[in-house]
């Protein structure tokens, strides 16, 4: 019986790879380095047979070669092994451990509002891939924070797209920087889990420039993203691996995206749909194999259309060197990637509160860890994300280590929780949630009676510290009860070191919050059936552009705690606002008033004329800055033409409204003393 292509493929897969020589050979001109990727790919793919190159648009998905593209020995094509990727080097392989470090969450990294912090994570993340043998991380992950209760928030990088778009493109410089390439996903509007391979998004294409699609723009023309990987959702009735406006018109017409499109698991629906709107790599081979074949003999398929997905990726791979070096595993540097990881949970966390100074902890012989997230590290959400760590430190032995007596109690009977924390100086309590692919909250409260937890155990002991490990807002009704709190989202396997380092004063807390903190349940943009979780299969994004903190200054509702918000050990005041004539420039002064070297992040908002139809402000700029005690810093923020742009639907781009623009400074949207204008002329 005829082997069918699938089948082909695992022998070819299993025939090997040889090793490329430095010259090329004159039977394979594509591997002379000379030439540009684009032109080895193209001399590459004409050499290929149908057969061949049906075999090389969709991954493998059998035992020992998961996530992976067949290499063909014939032509020297190395297989193509991909891996997970939003904190650290996931998982390649569901079947068997490949241990990585476990960074902190992506979220959580963004809460450091440093550039340089995301970098750093997409270098350790690169590296690991590559150290492991592999060539393509599937990550950063950019959708937007719509809905709080969204289950794959904490892989994401917060809800608003500037500060998405600032963070992905050091990451994924970073990444790139160590020959892997970077996947950006999940393209685009992949806002929840709930019906998330079934729902129609129905969203004005304002909203979608202006919120989903900045982030993933930032990626691809700043950062050069290798490539993208398209979603589940529909968009406007179109399926995101099929989607034209998204994938031809917007991705490659409009931003000259010119790597390739590679599909999330099973979010391919068609062969020749797909093909046409610029699906290239399959990550199934249901739709794309023997189907594509028969399309192209068949003719609803031209064999160019097959030869351009495959140049798309093979220029990508010869841009990364992966045909001269063919990876092979080496060891990963635990200590010294785990120090980066420390490092950036310890930039990451936000103090949410700390009345009366009660941290850092200073003069504490005894402390009482308690709750269910205390005893082990917790080193990230569920899922595909989901890595497997090196090593892990918990908070207890973290704690342990500053030289005071502990005792832990993980808080399933509160009452003997409470009994051990008021016989210590001080209660530590820690708690939160795993929040995993493939399902959103049922709510936004703490699961399994966590806030009965926190209440116990403050009533026992007044200097009580709330150390929340959550993958997002979650609601505080035991907020008035405690004298501190510090939201250090999934801190990776360095937990324990990082939080303990944050409550005794060894590091100081300089995150802020990437996404907005409600009162209440309903406080939220999405509030109605409607728009989430959608209704008949459709979720009708009709909040517009009010999203996250937009939405709170657009109908005059005060959160919990605002986006950009984030308390430090040390004090700071900013001063002097100035804006150049043409609003492009624009230059503080940030001071440390406190006793203690401290960072800040200084925030700059933009309030447009009431004729652009923007929401009361959005952010336009930023810069953290670390101060020693009195120092001041004269900082100076660029802000550029899409700072004082809106999206032109009509008119299909992007056009400055011409008035009087505010710009408003401090270091949280709701806390911004100095404003400054300036007169912009609109779009010719």
């Amino acid at each position: 019986m005829r082997k069918t292509l699938f089948a082909l493929a695992t022998s070819a897969l299993l025939l090997g790879v040889t090793a490329v020589p430095s010259r090329a050979a004159p039977a394979r001109p594509w591997m002379d380095r000379s030439l540009s990727p684009q032109k080895r790919a193209e001399l590459l793919v004409a050499r290929m047979t149908l057969d061949e190159k049906v075999l090389e648009i969709h991954m493998l998905d059998v035992p020992d070669h998961p996530r992976e593209v067949a290499g063909i020995e014939r032509l020297g094509i190395p297989a193509l092994k991909i891996t997970n990727g939003p904190a650290g080097a996931g998982p390649g392989d569901s079947s068997t451990a490949q241990p990585a470090t476990a960074l902190p969450a992506a979220l959580g990294m963004s809460a450091s509002w440093d550039p340089q912090v995301a970098a750093a994570f997409g270098r350790v993340a690169g590296q690991e891939v590559a150290d492991r043998g592999e060539g393509l991380i599937e990550a950063p992950g950019l959708n937007i924070t719509r809905v709080p209760r969204n289950g794959r928030n904490f892989e994401y990088l917060g809800e608003d797209p500037y500060l998405a778009a600032r963070m992905v493109v050091p990451e994924v410089r970073g990444i790139q920087a160590q020959g892997v390439i970077a996947e950006i996903k999940h393209y685009a509007a992949n806002n929840q889990e709930t019906d998330r391979k079934t729902i129609n998004e129905v969203i004005d294409e304002r909203a979608l420039r202006e919120i989903y699609l900045p982030a993933f723009e930032a990626a691809v023309t700043r950062g050069r993203a290798g490539a993208v990987m398209c979603a589940y959702p529909s968009v406007n009735g179109q399926f995101g691996c099929e989607n034209t406006h998204q994938l031809k018109d917007v991705l490659r017409g409009e931003w000259g995206f010119d790597g390739f499109v590679q599909s999330d698991y099973t979010a391919n629906h068609s062969t020749v749909a797909s093909a046409l709107a610029g699906l290239d790599l399959d990550m199934k081979h249901v739709n794309y194999g023997d189907a594509t074949k028969a399309a192209v003999l068949g003719g609803q398929l031209d064999e160019s259309v097959v030869d351009r997905m495959l140049v798309r990726r093979f220029a990508q791979m010869f841009r990364f060197g992966l045909f001269e070096h063919p990876r092979t595993p080496t060891p990963i540097p635990a200590q010294r990637d785990g120090a980066v990881a420390r490092s950036i949970a310890e930039q990451s966390a936000v103090l949410l509160k700390n009345s009366g100074g009660r941290l850092p902890l200073r003069g504490v012989r005894s402390v009482a860890v308690i709750g269910p997230y205390a005893g082990a590290a917790h080193t990230g959400g569920g899922g595909s994300s989901a890595v497997t760590p090196l090593y892990t430190v918990s908070p207890v032995d973290g704690i342990k280590s500053k030289g005071v007596a502990v005792t832990y109690a993980d808080g399933t009977d509160p009452a003997a929780a409470a009994a051990l924390a008021k016989a210590a100086d001080v209660a530590v309590v820690m708690v939160g949630n795993k929040d995993k692919e493939g399902g959103d909250r049922p709510n936004l409260s703490l699961p399994d009676g966590q806030d009965k937890l926190v209440s116990a155990v403050a009533a026992a002991n007044p200097r009580t510290v709330v150390v929340l490990k959550t993958g997002g807002p979650v609601l505080m009704p035991w907020l008035d009860q405690v004298p501190a709190v510090l939201e250090a989202w999934y801190p990776g396997e360095e937990d324990g070191n990082a939080v303990a380092d944050l409550l005794f004063g060894d590091a100081d807390p300089s995150g802020k919050l990437p996404m907005t903190f409600p009162k209440a349940e309903n406080e939220t943009a999405a509030n109605t059936p409607q728009q989430y979780p959608g209704v008949n299969g459709t979720a009708t994004y009709s909040e517009g552009l009010d999203v996250g903190y937009r939405w709170y200054d657009a109908h005059g509702v005060t959160p919990r705690f605002p986006f950009g918000y984030g308390l430090s050990y040390t004090t700071f005041a900013v001063g002097h606002l100035s804006v150049s004539p043409q609003g492009r420039v624009a230059t503080v002064d940030v001071t440390n008033t406190g006793t203690r070297a401290g960072a800040d992040v200084v925030q700059l908002y933009l309030a447009s004329p009431a004729s652009a139809g923007e929401p009361p402000r959005r952010l336009a700029g930023f810069a953290k800055v670390t101060l020693r005690p009195g120092q001041t810093r004269h900082v100076t923020i660029g802000l550029d033409a899409r700072s004082f742009s809106v999206w032109d639907t009509a008119a299909g781009r992007w056009t400055t409204v011409p008035g009087r623009y505010t710009l408003y400074a401090g270091d949280s949207s709701r806390d911004l003393p100095l404003h400054a204008t300036v007169t912009v002329r609109g779009s010719r």
